[in-house]
């Protein structure tokens, strides 16, 4: 975090069109209907401006007036608790902590196989990360049949982020199978259905499945 002086009068995005954790921020703050300027950035030519807001350089980072904030995780809870309704955490401390807990794991288990995906040197290694990613998903599925959101009846920033990557499975070939493979697709069009979420895609985004394939 690092507290600035700024000229803008309205929060500022700088946001990469494909990534995922870029993605999860704009999914927040369209489920909380903010004003936002989002600012997409080419990685190899980062803007002089964004430079000096943010001495890691990465992304995504939110600028709200005098605060700069440049972790997706923290940015998506001070939106929530910046802009408290609706709420996308649980209001007990225990359901928070578990909400929280389920979003490392995503992070920790399920987006690092997506990177491993991104990153195989060869068609062997990409397979192994892709069946790795199909089975733990797939060993929770039952999780997502018991509520219409992730362990909730209220969409959370638990949905925020594993949409990111349920949208990605085509693109990176992901594939689930059996009872799992139809759980996992109604929870993903629940999610993928909502406005909040069409409004948060880029095009880039869009065009990783086609709108009317995915809508």
């Amino acid at each position: 975090m690092a507290v600035i002086s700024s000229k803008r009068s309205i929060m500022t995005l700088y946001s990469l069109p494909l990534d995922v954790y870029s993605h999860r921020v704009r999914i927040a703050l369209a489920e909380k209907g903010v004003a936002v300027d989002i600012i997409n950035v080419n990685p190899e030519r980062l803007p002089e401006d964004f430079i000096e807001l943010n001495p890691y350089n990465t992304l995504p980072t939110l600028v709200d007036r005098d605060l700069v904030l440049y972790e997706p995780n923290i940015i998506i809870e001070y939106l929530d608790e910046r802009f408290p309704h609706p709420p996308l955490l649980p209001v007990y401390p225990v359901s928070r902590a578990k909400s929280r807990l389920m979003i490392h794991r995503i992070d920790q288990d399920w987006y690092s196989l997506m990177h491993g995906i991104e990153q195989a040197t060869d068609e062997a290694g990409a397979d192994s990360q892709r069946q790795r990613l199909a089975e733990s998903i797939s060993s929770i599925a039952p999780v997502f049949a018991s509520q219409p959101f992730f362990l909730s009846d209220e969409f959370s920033l638990v949905d925020c982020c594993l949409a990111p990557l349920f949208w990605r499975f085509p693109h990176f070939d992901i594939k689930l199978t059996g009872k799992a493979a139809k759980i996992i697709d109604e929870y993903s069009q629940r999610i993928f259905s909502r406005d909040t979420f069409k409004a948060s895609l880029t095009e880039p985004e869009t065009d990783l499945r086609g709108y009317q394939e995915a809508f």
